[in-house]
């Protein structure tokens, strides 16, 4: 005798009793979330109820009961009993961008509960002539033999072929003042003439038009640096138009703090836009006292009703390239012409010169880390550098018998990169300080990456463990600020920021981006020893009403979206090759 399944059954009994059959009832939700402590991303008090998700939405959130008081259907219901139910992480700086073109699970922040990825300090886009291709080109080529190469114009264009490609978390990208400039001017030391100033404006207008949500730039990195403060306010100004903002890596965040802090303030008042800081910091002994004035310029300029806010990472060092251990004019014409000057023995001697005068005209990171115990190089191109990878410059010095800043040119010349460098500038108290401003978020200024993707050197713990971090250490075990208002800083708060419409609460008819979390257990596990290690305590995570995070294992589902600002206008075609 044949036994049918209840599937087979139906199926006949379709075609036999056609009409007869009323369709089933749908189930209220697709999704239910049952008896978790509810942190909506407002910053108010938790409380005990359930989360209905139904397609890619949230519609309900409280005690859901039927009329008879029973539980609601569901497909999928999971108890969430002892767990923190919360909107979705936003990582607000992001380096993400080109590694989704290689592996679309964006692991290290997805395990923290991150469904957000904002790019800037840079940005994939745009890309309007033969020499900016071939700059993004050799930056993919470093991914290995495979990768990707750039058949887009516009930022748009990249971003929906990260969407289209498939991919775990949603992205939103700023345009990037360097790319606009390099696009007109290249990377030399020049000031726009006002048609080629046109030219750029007319580059930030098409990116907002395709859903940027703003212009940013890092200040103390060629060929950013050269662009004046009019030359930011008069781009910045095309951003306003669109209702966009100004996020920016100050040109010091150091010896010249207050004055990038003052140089942002101006920039927003001028261009009439709100504006934001990248990764809050005092760097260098010498300037740790200055967190106090910076802080209070930032509240002095919002009580005046400025919209001003910061972001940050929860470590005492930062990552960069060794090259920011040179004056910016090393590398004016870009870093080709910068690797050439280094190899100019008289070249190098002004240079040295330079580095050890320590103006304050230029960021100096090599006098700021106060001693070459704490420059640590982490990534190198050259299979034959590798071995100094993790040893800090004073050791890889002595080992070459050779004086640190003529190591530091050697490394760069040899590597003909910029050598991945870890720079140890902060203090903990400082860092405890920027966490308790209400209008600091988070962001990892790194890239979301697998636990074993360690080929190319190895990588701050920032990668692994920025969110998490936050949650455990900060808020768990110091009692730093409360659960509620960290989970507002890492949802609501930059979700407003950057207007991510109908993102970063949880709240009926918002997105269903979605993570429940252990605030019991959460913690980073990366150090700067042994950077690559999950975080945990995150079990499911929810994007857009799919489930991409299942008790810690990715599900292989990839709902990630491309997020668009409040200019994007449907008209912006985008015309890449999605195959």
């Amino acid at each position: 005798m044949k036994i049918l399944s209840i599937a087979s059954l139906g199926l006949i009994l379709s075609f036999t009793c056609l009409g007869q059959l009323k369709s089933p009832t749908p189930l209220p939700y697709d999704i239910l979330i049952r008896n978790g402590l509810i942190y909506d991303g407002s910053g108010q008090k938790p409380y005990k109820g359930d989360v209905g998700i139904r397609a890619d939405r949230v519609v309900a959130v409280g005690s859901l009961t039927t009329a008879s008081g029973a539980q609601p259907k569901a497909n999928t219901i999971i108890d969430a009993r002892g767990m923190a139910v919360a909107p979705g992480f936003i990582n607000v700086l992001s380096h993400t961008g080109a590694y989704l073109l290689q592996d679309s699970q964006s692991m290290s922040d997805l395990k923290q509960g991150v469904t957000t990825e904002i790019f800037g300090e840079l940005s994939w886009g745009p890309v309007k002539n033969q020499a900016m291709r071939q700059r993004i080109n050799r930056n993919l080529a470093t991914f290995g033999p495979g990768a990707d190469t750039c058949a887009w114009t516009t930022l748009a264009e990249f971003m929906t072929k990260l969407e289209r490609k498939g991919i775990t978390p949603n992205i939103a990208s700023y345009v990037g003042a360097g790319e606009v400039r390099m696009n007109v001017l290249g990377e030399d030391d020049v000031k726009p003439t006002p048609s080629q100033l046109v030219q750029m404006q007319a580059l930030v207008r098409e990116a907002m038009e395709g859903g940027a949500l703003g212009v940013t730039t890092m200040l103390i990195y060629p060929p950013n640096t050269f662009a004046d403060t009019d030359e930011l306010i008069a781009l910045s100004r095309e951003a306003a138009r669109y209702g966009g903002r100004y996020i920016v890596h100050m040109r010091s965040e150091g010896d010249r703090l207050e004055e990038g802090i003052q140089e942002l303030i101006r920039i927003g008042k001028e261009a009439k836009l709100p504006v934001e800081l990248y990764h809050f910091k005092a760097s260098g002994v010498r300037n740790w006292p200055k967190i106090d004035k910076a802080i209070a310029l930032i509240n002095q300029a919002r009580q005046q009703g400025q919209d001003i806010t910061a972001n940050m990472y929860t470590y005492t060092a930062g990552g960069t390239g060794l090259t920011s251990c040179l004056p910016p004019y090393v590398f004016n014409g870009g870093f080709l012409a910068g690797w050439k000057r280094l190899q100019n023995p008289d070249e190098r001697r002004k240079i040295a010169q330079e580095v050890r005068h320590q103006t304050q005209e230029w960021e100096n990171l090599f006098a700021l880390a106060g001693s070459t115990d704490n420059i640590v190089l982490a990534g190198f191109e050259q299979d034959s550098l590798k071995k100094y990878t993790g040893k800090t410059l004073g050791q890889v010095a002595a080992i070459r018998g050779k004086d640190p800043l003529e190591t530091v040119m050697d490394l760069i010349v040899q590597d003909k990169a910029r050598v991945g460098t870890i720079y140890f500038l902060m203090s903990e108290e400082n860092v405890r300080k920027e966490i308790q401003q209400p209008w600091v978020s988070f962001g990892s200024d790194a890239a979301s990456i697998q636990e074993g993707d360690s080929s190319s050197g190895t990588t701050h713990p920032r990668t692994f463990g920025n969110f998490a971090r936050v949650l455990g250490r900060y808020v768990r075990d110091e009692k730093l600020i409360s659960l509620e208002e960290a989970v507002r800083r890492l949802s609501g708060l930059p979700a407003a920021n950057h207007k991510l419409k109908s993102r970063g609460l949880l709240k009926a008819g918002y997105f269903a981006d979605v993570v429940i979390f252990d605030p019991a257990t959460i913690s980073d596990k990366a150090t700067f020893e042994k950077p690559f290690q999950y975080a945990v305590g995150v079990h499911h995570v929810f994007i857009n009403g799919k489930q991409v995070l299942r008790e810690g294992t990715h599900t292989g589902v990839f709902p990630g979206r491309a997020l668009w600002g409040p200019g994007k206008k449907d008209n912006v075609l985008t015309k890449m090759n999605t195959k």
